[in-house]
């Protein structure tokens, strides 16, 4: 890694759902005098929690974390409000003599940050995002994705035709600035030193980790989480509603499901989403990889970090010491 003296440090930790992110970027940060910033599409929604796997108060008390309960279920949190909010988030940490630790599973919120997308500052345009959501009712969310190829193959190639959100966004841009998306899309990294750090485990150990923390969200409450939102008047079909967990336990509310059904969902489509995460994460930036199931990967990620941490001592005021670091976590 390039060492750029002049550049305040910047960590970040990525990887599929349940390979330990939360758990190592805690424990780094208190070694390292950190504060972390989250990278999680769903944990900006107050009042979701369970489902979430947001961090508990005694966890937030620990380390300072950002960028968590931004908004309400029923209000709209562009990718571009995310970024804008999470590079303020990192200034203000640095401005503090801390070190800011970027940790989360939500690809595009990684990616924005560490690549410094250029993202169109278009509005959402509610009734032109019905009408193309209708259309993607009515003849499926490939015909949507032809008609965004046409308009703009550029970004057309490098969004899934199943993903219809990210189509429909494509296409509000592109019809309503005249220009195609990918015009007006560019990247600029960011002015820190940057260490990434991607936590990776074996297909079958991710796939336990993932079944054993569904079955820890249904004991703690997530049936009696998801039924009081909807009691709040968040319906089912809110973008946020329809995160892992929350759409399939809303399935069981609804009588369209069993609970053992809604449970059995929850688990097979978090093994897909995270099989997602892992090409998307492998493919999109340079990263230090950590095989999480052969050993500790605190101590790993401690080791690659103490050369970047102890080039910003002087100036950050931070004080890093590897011996009372792990004397600490013992």
């Amino acid at each position: 890694m390039a060492m750029l003296p002049d550049l305040p440090p910047l960590i970040a930790i990525t990887g599929p759902t349940a390979s330990g992110k939360s758990d190592l970027a805690l424990r780094l940060c208190r070694a390292i005098n950190g504060e972390i910033v989250t990278a999680d599409s769903r944990q900006v929604y107050r009042l979701m929690d369970i489902g979430t796997d947001k961090p508990t108060p005694d966890q937030q008390a620990l380390v300072p974390h950002h960028m968590i309960d931004m908004v309400f279920p029923d209000q709209t949190y562009t990718l571009a409000l995310y970024q804008e909010d999470a590079f303020a988030a990192i200034e203000s940490i640095t401005r503090r003599g801390r070190i800011p630790v970027l940790a989360g599973g939500t690809p595009l919120y990684v990616n924005s940050v560490l690549e410094g997308w250029t993202i169109p500052r278009v509005e959402p345009d509610t009734a032109l995002r019905l009408q193309l959501e209708e259309e993607a009712d009515a003849s499926g969310s490939q015909a949507l994705h032809s008609r965004l190829a046409q308009l703009d193959p550029t970004a057309a190639g490098t969004i899934l035709p199943t993903n219809t959100r990210r189509i429909i966004r494509a296409l509000e841009v592109t019809l309503l600035t005249g220009r195609p998306i990918s015009e007006q899309q560019g990247k600029q990294p960011p002015p820190y030193r940057t260490l990434s750090l991607l936590l990776e485990c074996g297909r079958e150990e991710l796939y336990r980790r993932i079944d054993e923390r569904v079955g820890r969200q249904v004991q703690g409450g997530l049936v009696d989480e998801v039924a009081h939102l909807h009691s709040l008047g968040y319906d089912f079909d809110l973008p946020s509603m329809s995160g892992l967990g929350y759409r399939q336990i809303g399935a069981y509310l609804q009588g369209t499901a069993t609970l053992e059904e809604a449970v059995q969902r929850i688990k097979w489509d978090t093994h897909a989403f995270a099989r997602h995460q892992a090409n998307w994460f492998r493919r999109a930036h340079t990263a230090h990889k950590i095989d999480v199931a052969s050993r500790d990967p605190y101590y790993e990620a401690l080791e690659e970090a103490g050369a970047l941490v102890a080039g910003a001592t002087a100036r950050y005021n931070v004080q890093y010491d590897p011996k009372q670091s792990e004397e600490r976590e013992q």
